[in-house]
């Protein structure tokens, strides 16, 4: 980061117990910033406060939100990390697993920053969506996790128009990294070569690049990947 770069300030993450939300509380930390986590496994979160929660929850969210900003005397950014897939063709993945992703992706991301928009608007802060570079561009055996990706980048678009001059609004774009978010696929949709998956620390700086412009500026969106990266474009 450059000397210009400022302090984050008060950064609730969701999806903070592993992976890119964890890599995104480490350099909110590492900035100067005081990250709060909210997950529904904070075992291995230490080094922030964190609220265990089911993002899809909405109820359980707006009561989370409420008391992370209690927490940390307010808000200036939050992050939504948290994710999930169900990997296969339309027919074979049940509803109710259909409709988790949407639940988690897309509307646990509403659900988080429709109650931290009253501590948003008030700091003047920032919410970075977590989107995908399959938010972008559709693969087959994936329309679950396509339909919550580009329903995040729609409704990231949106919000930013409906909250110009009052927030500020970055959608992050990121493609495959290097966690455990494939861990519970099958076989055959789990990365057969991580050597193009990118590290999530990488797309963490790029969150805390975002998190750390200068009142007035804003980058609304960003595609970070692995220079070998084929799901995009």
């Amino acid at each position: 980061m450059s000397s210009a770069a400022t302090n984050p300030g008060r950064v609730l993450v969701t999806g903070g117990g592993s992976g890119l939300g964890a890599a995104v509380a480490e350099a909110v930390l590492a900035a100067g910033g005081t990250p709060v986590v909210l997950d529904r496994d904070v075992s291995r979160v230490s080094q922030a406060k964190s609220v265990e929660v089911d993002v899809a929850d909405r109820t359980a969210v707006e009561a989370a939100v409420r008391q992370a900003a209690d927490t940390l005397g307010g808000l200036d950014a939050v992050v939504t990390a948290a994710g999930i897939d169900r990997c296969g063709r339309l027919q074979d993945v049940p509803a109710e697993e259909w409709e988790k992703v949407i639940g988690v992706n897309l509307m646990g991301t509403v659900s988080v920053v429709r109650a931290a928009l009253p501590h948003l608007m008030s700091s003047h802060g920032r919410v970075i969506t977590v989107a995908s570079s399959l938010g972008i561009k559709a693969v087959s055996d994936a329309t679950a996790y396509c339909a919550s990706k580009f329903g995040v980048v729609g409704f990231s678009r949106a919000l930013a128009a409906e909250t110009r001059g009052q927030i500020g609004v970055t959608t992050m774009i990121p493609a495959g990294m290097k966690t455990r978010f494939f861990d519970d696929r099958t076989e055959q949709y789990k990365p057969q070569d991580d050597s193009r998956l990118n590290d999530p620390e990488r797309v963490a700086d790029a969150i805390i690049f975002a998190l750390s412009q200068p009142k007035g500026c804003e980058v609304r969106e960003m595609v970070i990947c692995h220079e070998e990266e084929d799901s995009w474009p």
